[in-house]
């Protein structure tokens, strides 16, 4: 049991603070600073075995998860991020055209590529490399995975929309990231829209999990 008033002042003002807290700073707000690494080191004892811990970093102090139990406080939780134009319209192309390499994305898009989308791509596991062309340099193909198949609730690539399906719907007269690759047989038919990869996104969201 705690019962010294130092030691209640240093537990109170180390429970109260979200950071490490200097050692120095703990020291000014005690009656008797000479006592201070006994009254530390009484802290850290209390609480050695305990769901918390009393640690020095540096020359900091703070309450700390034990170490024995951190793994059960592990919380997933889903997030939802935007996924760009770019990463949309890669997939897409990736989608319709797979297998397929990087310039040849490039070329439908009518704009040079960054990494982000790609690897973006690869880690939400939508696509992922399969194999290499032959052809000089022997560039990656990039295809699709069941993941997402599974995402989007279509069983096999070929339950794809076609392009009358999509004129149907409204999405070739909105710009749409799939009107860009439904339009590649028709090359006068392509949009002219130059983006970015780093200009707008759309609303279109993916869950992914974290830890905390």
């Amino acid at each position: 049991m705690i019962t010294n008033r130092d030691t209640k002042i240093l537990e109170a003002i180390l429970f109260a603070s979200g950071s490490p807290i200097l050692e120095d700073d703990l020291k000014d707000k005690m009656l008797n600073k000479k006592d201070f690494k006994q009254e530390i080191d009484n802290l850290k004892e209390f609480y050695k075995d305990r769901g918390i811990n009393l640690i020095k970093t540096g020359n900091k102090w703070s309450f700390r998860t034990s170490e024995s139990i951190k793994d059960e406080l592990t919380i997933f939780k889903t997030q939802k991020r935007k996924l760009s134009r770019a990463a949309i319209e890669t997939l897409s192309i990736i989608a319709y055209q797979q297998p397929i390499t990087r310039s040849e994305i490039e070329n439908i898009r009518g704009v040079q590529m960054g990494r982000g989308s790609i690897d973006h791509l690869m880690e939400i596991g939508w696509i992922k490399p399969s194999g290499r062309k032959n052809i000089p340099g022997k560039p990656a193909l990039w295809v699709t995975t069941e993941l997402f198949m599974e995402h989007f609730g279509i069983e096999k690539i070929s339950d794809l929309p076609n392009k009358d399906e999509l004129k149907a719907s409204g999405f070739l007269e909105k710009r749409s990231a799939i009107a860009t690759i439904t339009d590649i047989a028709g090359k006068n038919d392509l949009i002219e829209d130059q983006d970015t990869e780093e200009e707008e996104t759309l609303d279109d969201f993916i869950p992914e999990e974290t830890s905390t």
